[in-house]
């Protein structure tokens, strides 16, 4: 039989199959595609549906690029003999290259139903269907996995060419909840599935969330990583957000037993009690809580790790991971505990507002998982993410999520693509991967400190190299912040509503001691007035979180006093607060419209200014300037 005739059946079975949801009888070998509905409960047999959207529809291709080179690497070759009936006295075997596969398919959506009960699933696809069955095929997979290799089942097909609208089950807190799962669709070669789509998740996990309730948006900006014991002092300074760590091996432990999905996991039930009386003591004052959530070694959890990672000296934190089962499933767990624990419920736990996960991902040291090219690293840093925020948002539905950058943004000197990446680079790479695979309301959560940090004056920071007033500048902080808001109103940096991504400052300081000019607490306090006026008058930016409440004995080692408290040196392994600088009272007015501008007005005469709306565009406070 020649290729000519083979193509013509191919098309008659085609267009007999076009309308309707078809199963192949055989697959080679023996074996039989089944689809995932003939393996489902009683009580959602057949509840998978097909509907035709549109005839040889061209399809929206989000990662066409992509998904040509996958098919390309997945096409293959190989040779078959059949007998010539018109020669039956000799045979002869007739060797025939099996056609390479050109089909492409992408998707369009992949939600949760209106009835929050279902997933809506559409799809098309273009191309031949020479080499195929031609169908194309709905496959589904956990998020620790990444290939098809061995499979049968399926959840839907479709005709290649057409496109499809597919309604499954979400099983939503069930023994085979899919919530966390992801698709990809493929082609049947005969002998295997070959992808030709790239994967996409579920994009709105907040339409299952219990917790609705809006975002409570913040008095102020001002905001201060506040030390537990002095929290009143924070209160009076009038701060609207605080920030705190909490580390997984931390609350891991005893006291609290926590189920999930069919297992129970224990956590720390003191370590938890401190938290509570920290972060409720907060919230409970109307002031926005953002926890850092970090990944330090953990021998009793090595799980938690990446595979083959190991120990280093030198490494501060590890990055999150869903590579494995036994990753995914711990930290989903971990993460749904916090994300409830700290909904708002409960007075006595508190509420957490802002959720960001890992510290300054573009430096492994904070975030390690080994050498990686960043597009590489990002996959495995967007896995654990994406995990991470579809627990919080089903939980919290209007909570935000963020990952952390230092401040180098595109610095040749500070990147390798190995264990360093630049900022810009991990936010497009971040920004590509998320909206072909599902796109998250993400947020960035940034620390632009001056550069050197040794130093207070940021304004006269371009005198480094290191800063510039376009989107490639190696260094984006206070002196050229509009530079990284300017690249977030971007179109296509937008979020899925066309607003403009939250970022918020959550790691800020300015020293008080100069390692070649001794005291300047003067210039400390004019760069607090500074900065915080450029963020207020950024509608764009919606946090301003110093670093420090109290010099750390640790920082001033290496000259950075960022407190606005002098600390008791004598105690190098304790923070103790001893006097007030001129910052203190500074920070105290600075967002207080009846004193804000006498209060700073010290920090013109320093700056060489004769007015703040004079190097501050849309200065908030312009009509009160005389």
């Amino acid at each position: 039989m020649n290729k000519k005739w083979i193509s013509m059946i191919m098309a008659v079975f085609t267009m007999c199959m076009s309308s309707f949801l078809q199963f192949p009888a055989m697959a080679a070998e023996g074996q039989q595609l089944v689809p995932i509905s003939e393996n489902m409960t009683s009580e959602n047999q057949n509840s998978v549906s097909v509907s035709v959207v549109a005839q040889n529809g061209q399809g929206q291709n989000m990662n066409q690029d992509s998904q040509s080179a996958q098919s390309s690497e997945n096409s293959q070759s190989s040779e078959h003999a059949e007998k010539d009936g018109q020669q039956a006295e000799a045979t002869e075997a007739e060797e025939e290259t099996k056609a390479a596969i050109d089909v492409s398919a992408s998707f369009s959506s992949c939600m949760i139903a209106a009835d929050k009960n279902n997933i809506v699933v559409e799809f098309s696809s273009t191309g031949s269907t020479e080499g195929t069955d031609g169908m194309v095929y709905l496959l589904e997979l956990e998020p620790y996995e990444d290939s098809v290799e061995g499979r049968t089942a399926y959840v839907a097909a479709q005709a290649i060419g057409q496109a499809a609208s597919v309604q499954i089950p979400l099983n939503y807190s069930q023994s085979k909840d899919r919530l966390y799962h992801k698709y990809v669709l493929a082609v049947w070669d005969g002998e295997k599935y070959v992808p030709v789509s790239g994967f996409r998740y579920i994009s709105n996990p907040e339409a299952v969330a219990v917790n609705t309730k809006a975002f409570k948006e913040p008095l102020t900006k001002k905001g201060l990583n506040i030390e537990l014991d002095m929290l009143s002092d924070a209160f009076t300074l009038g701060v609207k957000h605080a920030s705190t760590n909490i580390a997984f091996s931390q609350i891991m432990g005893t006291g609290i037993e926590y189920e999930y999905n069919g297992k129970t996991y224990h956590f720390n039930k003191a370590i938890m009690d401190d938290y509570d009386k920290t972060i409720s003591a907060l919230s409970n004052k109307d002031i926005s809580v953002s926890v850092i959530l970090l990944n330090d070694w953990n021998p009793a959890a090595p799980d938690l790790v990446y595979p083959g990672t190991q120990k280093k000296n030198d490494v501060y934190y590890y990055t999150f991971h869903a590579a494995t089962r036994e990753g995914y499933e711990q930290m989903r767990a971990i993460m749904s505990f916090l994300a409830e624990h700290y909904s708002g419920s409960n007075p006595d736990y508190g509420k957490v507002s802002n959720w960001i996960i890992g510290n300054e991902i573009n430096n492994q040291q904070w975030n390690y998982i080994g050498e990686m090219d960043v597009e590489q690293y990002i996959r495995e840093y967007q896995r654990a993410f994406r995990v991470m925020y579809t627990a919080i948002k089903s939980v919290n539905a209007n909570d935000r999520v963020y990952f952390s950058l230092d401040y180098y943004w595109n610095d040749p000197a500070n990147k390798d693509n190995k264990l360093r990446y630049g900022g810009k680079e991990i936010v497009d790479t971040f920004r590509a991967m998320s909206v072909a695979e599902g796109d998250m309301d993400w947020g960035l959560a940034y620390h632009p400190y001056p550069i050197p940090m040794t130093e207070p004056e940021f304004w006269d920071d371009t005198s480094t190299g290191l800063i510039t007033n376009t989107s490639d500048s190696p260094v984006i902080n206070f002196a050229n912040l509009s530079v990284l808001t300017d690249y977030f109103c971007q179109d296509n940096m937008r979020m899925k509503d066309g607003n403009v991504r939250h970022i918020i400052l959550t790691e800020e300081g300015f020293t008080s001691v100069s390692p070649t000019r001794g005291n300047v607490e003067e210039l400390q306090a004019a760069a607090i007035a500074y900065s915080y006026y450029m963020v207020d008058s950024n509608p764009y930016i919606d946090a301003y979180i110093l670093s420090r409440q109290v010099d750390a004995p640790s920082d001033a080692q290496a000259s950075l006093y960022f407190g606005l408290w002098n600390c008791d040196m004598n105690q190098p392994n304790h923070i103790v607060a001893t006097t007030q600088k001129r910052s203190w009272r500074v920070f105290l007015n600075v967002d207080n419209k009846r004193y804000t501008l006498d209060n700073t007005a010290f920090a013109k005469q320093i700056l060489g200014i004769e007015k703040w709306s004079d190097v501050i565009p849309n200065f908030r406070w312009r009509a009160l300037e005389k």
